[in-house]
């Protein structure tokens, strides 16, 4: 590819995706666009669906539900939040991205991101190996010592095929899509080493 400037890669985006055909970076910069916009002097669009989804007897059914929490939460054994998630640089399970030997430089193996105040807690140094168990497995990281991670509560992607985070998971649903608690369960660590590594 030769640009010379992101700009240039939004006015190709624009004249491929209708949608996008009235956006350029100078329209973005002065006053912010919200896609549809399909022609320069369209002033985008604020809000979608406006018509056909949100009104009465559209497509989209609104109903208010009570909060009900998590259906898995801390104890005195399993006394730590198990947040599961992405990280930038890989998509999905990373079975493509783990491909790319430049991102595999950026994130070359699964991290427990982990706050300091819970890492001292329990003698865990950055890059320390840690086991990670659920009522449901374990597995075995290393761990990134991080003020990303609020104490009490951990943070671990599902890329890497060498620690099965979803193991750990719990089977608890939402009661009215069925949609599986993936993102969420109690968890304790306790640091360890693997064979070979003393460190």
């Amino acid at each position: 590819m030769s640009y010379s400037h992101p700009s240039e890669i939004m006015d190709e985006i624009a004249s491929l995706v209708p949608n996008y055909g009235g956006i350029d970076y100078k329209r973005i910069d002065e006053m912010g666009l919200q896609w549809p916009c399909p022609t320069k002097d369209h002033p985008g669009t604020s809000t979608l669906y406006t018509d056909i989804f949100s009104r009465p007897g559209g497509l989209a059914q609104f109903m208010p539900l009570d909060h009900s929490g998590s259906g898995e939460n801390p104890d005195n054994e399993y006394p730590f939040v198990l947040v599961t998630g992405r990280v930038r640089e890989h998509y999905n399970n990373g079975s493509m991205t783990r491909r790319c030997r430049g991102i595999l430089e950026l994130v070359p193996e699964e991290l427990l991101e982990i706050s300091h105040e819970d890492a001292a807690e329990l003698g865990v140094l950055n890059g320390d190996w840690v086991n990670v168990a659920s009522r449901r497995g374990q597995i075995k990281v290393k761990a990134k010592v991080t003020s990303r991670s609020q104490a009490g509560n951990v943070f671990l992607t599902f890329h890497h095929p060498e620690a099965l985070t979803n193991m750990l998971t719990s089977g608890f649903r939402d009661p009215v899509t069925g949609t599986p608690e993936y993102k969420v369960c109690a968890v304790k660590i306790e640091k360890t080493y693997i064979e070979g590594d003393w460190s």
